[in-house]
Formats: structure tokens, C-alpha cells, sequence
């Protein structure tokens, strides 16, 4: 049988063809900049410190140059859509916390993104708490004694957050419903402000996240009140949690981790979570987690989908028994 040179190069050009359309798309893309979008402001939380180291090592691992690209605004909704609608090629990802996929959905009527469908969750990097803090002046000294002085003294006690159904709101309104104590809600616009706002004595109650809660107890800048933990926190032994005190329900804790848009082929997901997963576990990431109180993970991609979905049912349950809602 004679095989022209023109069969030879269609079939040829076929296999090509198959070959390179069945290969895994490459991750990362030899010098594209990798961004890890962030829905806060620089240098406002311990997220953006976390964000930047692991950001270096990421970049240092892979080749690439890596830059945080902070997009704060309307509870991290705004940083979130970015992500969400870019290309699903490993390039751009989102460093959040609990709020955006299993708070928000259930706070906002009309949620410009869908939690699930709209991103591929990569790794849960730690697993992370908030402190119960007081004005260095307030007219008590623990947690018993600030719920003394607020049945005492009804809508006396204001408490800030850092965005409207924001985890530290939410903390404010189950503490509230809980314990019987009429406080005052003072959103700010960020956590910076928020910190603020509780020194200046603004307000004198603030549900902070451990990093500049431990801080604020340790310089004498503020009084630990309690731990809104299911565990007291390693780096604030002797602070009991909320349950310790008498006042339940006021235990869920939080995360940070990296989702990347949705739709992401599943082989390039499997290997940016891999990778992640490799530097959250490096002695200087987890050392850098546990000093700011929070407990380093480094989860599986899959293994953070089932989190988030459980999270998900968890704060949805919780958000309905308070009756926040937002526009």
C-alpha cells in the first residue's frame, strides 16, 4: 500500500492536533505575574501580612513574579467579583476569609456571585479565631463584669465592626441575643478604623481577629474579654473562652485560604493547591500562623471544598436565628 506524503501530514497534523488539546493547561505560564487579589486594605489585617509572605515564597517556589493586589470594599464583595471573573488559567487568586463564600451568601439578597459555582477552592491556609476585646478604659475589667455592667446600663455598650454582617458583627449580634445585653452596633469602613474607634473609646467593645488582639492585650492598649472559640487560643492561655463564661453558641471559628476562579481544569487546581499546601506548611509560614494566634492547615483543595460547604450550612443557621440582613 502507498502512503502519500500528503496522508502522512494530515495524520500527522491529527495526532498533533489530539495531543496537544488532551495536555493539562501549564501552570504557572513561564513569566506571568500571578495576583492574589485581597478585599482588604494594605496593611489593615493580619491577611495582608500572610497574603505578602506567602505571596514571596509562592513566587520564589514557582518562577514567577507574585503581587497582592488589595480590593477592599462592600465585605469583600468587590475583591470577589475580580476573581470570579477572570480567566480560570491559575493566575489570579482570591486570599479571603470566612465571610465571603459562607457569610455573604446569606446576607445579601442579590450576592453578585455564586460561592460555589464561581470559584475552585485551592487550600484553607489556617484556621483563625476572634478575640473579644475592651476599651483599656472601660468601666470593667472581664467578661462577667462587662455583662454586669450592660444589663446595668442598657445601650451604654457599643460595639465596632469592620463592615456591616461582617464576622465581628455577627459575633456582636449572637453575644447580644445570648447573653440579654442591649448593646449598640458601630460599623466601620475597615478594621484599621475599627481598631480605632475602640482606643479612642468610640466604642468599647470590638470582636478583633487574634493577631492584633493578642497585641492590643499584651501592650495594654486593650482588656481580654474572652475567646469566641471552641478552644481557648494557644498564644492567650489564661483568656477563657465565651462558652467558659457562661454564654453559649458564640464558637465558630474562622479560616483564611486561596480559591481561584471557577471552572479551573482540575489538574492545574490540584497542583497550585499542592504547592500552597507545600509553603503554609514551611516552618517560617507556621510559625508566622501560630504567632498570630491562629492554627496553620494547609488543606487539600477538596478538603476545603467540604469546609466551606459546612461553614456554609453553619453560619446560614446562625445568621437567620439573628436576622441580619443587608442590602
Amino acid at each position: 500500500m502507498r502512503i502519500t506524503s500528503a496522508v502522512v501530514a494530515t495524520v500527522t497534523t491529527i495526532s498533533m492536533a489530539a495531543t496537544t488539546g488532551a495536555q493539562t493547561p501549564q501552570w504557572p505560564i513561564p513569566g506571568k505575574t500571578i495576583r492574589i487579589v485581597l478585599p482588604f486594605p494594605a496593611g489593615g489585617a493580619g491577611t495582608d501580612m500572610m497574603a505578602r509572605v506567602i505571596g514571596k515564597k509562592l513566587s520564589d517556589e514557582v518562577g514567577v513574579p507574585v503581587v497582592v493586589d488589595n480590593k477592599p470594599g462592600a465585605s469583600t464583595i468587590i475583591g470577589a467579583q475580580d476573581v470570579a471573573k477572570s480567566a480560570p488559567d491559575g493566575h489570579t487568586l482570591l486570599y479571603t476569609i470566612v465571610i465571603t463564600h459562607t457569610q455573604n451568601p446569606h446576607l445579601f439578597a442579590k450576592l453578585p456571585y455564586d460561592p460555589f459555582k464561581d470559584f475552585t477552592p485551592l487550600s484553607q491556609v489556617a484556621r483563625s479565631a476572634t478575640v473579644l476585646i475592651a476599651n483599656k478604659d472601660a468601666p470593667f475589667n472581664d467578661f462577667k463584669g462587662m455583662i454586669a455592667y450592660g444589663k446595668a446600663n442598657p445601650g451604654k455598650l457599643n460595639v465596632a465592626s469592620y463592615s456591616p454582617g461582617s464576622t465581628a458583627h455577627i459575633n456582636a449580634e449572637m453575644l447580644r441575643v445570648a447573653s440579654g445585653v442591649d448593646m449598640v452596633h458601630v460599623p466601620y469602613k475597615g478594621v484599621a478604623d475599627a481598631q480605632k474607634g475602640l482606643m479612642s473609646n468610640e466604642v468599647q467593645l470590638y470582636f478583633d481577629g487574634t493577631a492584633s488582639a493578642v497585641t492590643a492585650i499584651k501592650n495594654g492598649t486593650a482588656k481580654g474579654m474572652a475567646a469566641a472559640t471552641d478552644k481557648r487560643v494557644p498564644v492567650l492561655p489564661d483568656l477563657p473562652t465565651i462558652a467558659e463564661q457562661g454564654v453559649q453558641g458564640i464558637d465558630i471559628v474562622g479560616w483564611q485560604g486561596f480559591f481561584g476562579p471557577g471552572g479551573m481544569n482540575p489538574e492545574v487546581a490540584k497542583k497550585i493547591s499542592a504547592t500552597l499546601a507545600k509553603i503554609v506548611k514551611s516552618d517560617e509560614i507556621t510559625t508566622l500562623i501560630k504567632s498570630q494566634g491562629n492554627e496553620p492547615t494547609g488543606t487539600t483543595g477538596e478538603e476545603f471544598a467540604k469546609i466551606v460547604r459546612d461553614d456554609y450550612d453553619r453560619w446560614g443557621a446562625v445568621i437567620k436565628r439573628t436576622g441580619i440582613k443587608l442590602e
